[in-house]
């Protein structure tokens, strides 16, 4: 484990805005959100959010978010971060999706590498680190580090990314199994290939593959583990580094939980549509009144906004609960807390997919999801969540199994 760092606090570099506070980068992102809806149709078409949609997530300081304070990031933590990314999901969901896949992993980073990597890694403040949990390519040893090469797909947040975290396997001697291994590949190791768009949905959430080509990557970039099986009760470098319990958490659970919040957003945005449509759009057998007067539609509109609102409370109360683990202890995260936490995260986006494909999208009326209107997009674009591995494959299956063999003590 690091040890604290005895570097003087002035010596590390400030923020941009020192004094800026969580609620209010909370609300800068509410307020850009609604700007993003007209760009909807161009995100999708580019396959990735504007370069001026860039530059305003960084002058308001989105990327820093999860930075460690001492490297000039904001530092506040997953609660500011995940509010963060379900407001602007609610306005373009395939912008939330790259936003929060692109600036999530500084978290990981500070969290499982040491002062050395971090200090490197951070250099610049703003991080943009997609990542991809699928084994892929090759790495061979070198005397200071490993050359990389293979392709990685489902890099979301790779157009303005300035690193990369893949995996590869490696193999052993004496007939072992190959061994995980993770890295960090910055900006210039790599290329993005334009292969992304032709999906259902989040077609504009940069998702693109992630090609390296004899790209060199020092051994301190480097952990010899697959993220999803990090064990983090016995401590972690991050913790002892930043002092801060939130550098010391599981990163599986914190990776799921970052499905419900883009669920959450997508819902309430499609929430948002019915709403217009309920106060613009009449019923279409007498008596001929706006749907927001007619019983039918009130309660369709309730059923949706009961399960979207229950899914934000689940979802909350499931981050809050991440940080309560945090704060008992590093014993405290243990395989079993990591996967309940998961669960909450599956219950949320179930939820909301309930309200939307069973509620609102079959009631806003054939001429209201046609291509490209808001609710058929959201309908597109959760239902490409739903194809997503994170949830396709370990909320849905593998999270049940997992949990019952941790709290059983099966292995």
């Amino acid at each position: 484990m690091t040890a604290v760092t005895s570097v003087p606090e002035h010596a590390f570099p400030s923020p941009p805005e020192p004094r800026l506070t969580p609620a209010e980068i909370i609300a800068r992102a509410k307020a850009i959100a609604p700007t993003l809806i007209g760009r909807q149709a161009e995100t999708e078409r580019r396959t990735f959010y504007a370069q001026d949609t860039h530059e305003e997530f960084a002058r308001a300081g989105f990327y820093r978010i999860l930075v460690p304070r001492r490297y000039g990031g904001y530092e506040f933590g997953t609660d500011t971060f995940l509010r963060v990314a379900m407001a602007l999901a609610r306005g373009c969901p395939s912008t939330g999706w790259m936003y929060l896949f692109g600036a999530a992993h500084a978290l990981a980073v500070a969290t499982l590498f040491d002062e050395r990597a971090q200090a490197e890694l951070f250099s610049s403040g703003d991080f943009i680190c997609p990542a991809t949990v699928a084994p892929s390519g090759t790495a061979e040893r070198t005397a200071d580090g490993w050359v990389i090469n293979g392709v990685w797909s489902y890099a979301s947040g790779s157009p303005y990314a300035t690193h990369f975290i893949g995996h590869t396997l490696v193999p052993q001697a004496d007939g072992q199994p190959p061994a995980p291994l993770l890295f960090i590949a910055p900006r210039d190791q790599w290329k993005r290939l334009d292969d992304w768009g032709q999906q259902l949905g989040l077609k504009g959430s940069g998702s693109h593959s992630v090609a390296i080509d004899n790209g060199r990557v020092p051994d301190h970039f480097t952990r010899g583990f697959h993220m999803s099986q990090v064990t983090v009760t016995e401590g972690t470098p991050g913790r002892a580094l930043h002092g801060n319990p939130e550098y010391g958490g599981g990163p599986l659970s914190f990776m799921l939980l970052e499905l419900g919040a883009l669920a959450v957003g997508m819902a309430k945005g499609a929430l948002d549509a019915y709403e217009d449509l309920m106060l613009t759009r009449t019923t279409i057998y007498p008596p001929i009144v706006l749907r927001v007067e007619d019983p039918d539609f009130q309660l369709r509109y309730g059923e949706a906004t009961g399960m979207i609102s229950t899914a934000e409370a689940a979802l909350l109360n499931g981050i809050q609960q991440w940080r309560d683990t945090c704060a008992e202890g590093p014993e405290a995260f243990t395989r079993e807390q990591e996967w309940r936490l998961a669960t909450i995260s599956r219950e949320v986006v179930r939820l909301c997919w309930r309200a939307v494909e069973g509620e609102l999208f079959p009631t806003a009326g054939s001429s209201s999801v046609r291509h490209g209107d808001r609710i058929e997009r959201v309908w597109r674009d959760m239902s490409t969540l739903h194809s997503h591995a994170g949830y396709a494959v370990v909320l849905k299956s593998m999270a049940n199994r997992e949990l019952t063999k941790a709290r059983f003590n099966i292995e």
